[in-house]
């Protein structure tokens, strides 16, 4: 995947998660950078589930789905 796609892809997925999880976005590139490590931790999790992402529409779930569980867990932080 090129890099401008991943981007694209990062930024959408941190945009979605945002929404998902706080009712909004965190801008640019707070949410880009959100969905790159959010689909670092999703590629993880999909791997050792042994789900397997052929299309761009499975990058998006994979990314948006670890950017949310990244979130969640920062939230968890912060509340003690």
């Amino acid at each position: 995947m090129s890099l401008i796609w991943f981007l694209i892809i990062g930024g959408i997925a941190g945009w979605l998660a945002g929404l998902i999880m706080k009712g909004k976005g965190f801008g640019v590139l707070a949410n880009i950078g959100i969905g790159i490590v959010g689909s670092v931790i999703g590629g993880v999790l999909f791997g050792v589930l042994g789900l397997a992402v052929k299309s761009v529409v499975g990058e998006l779930v994979t990314a948006t789905v670890g950017a949310v569980l990244l979130l969640a867990v920062v939230n968890k932080i912060k509340q003690g």
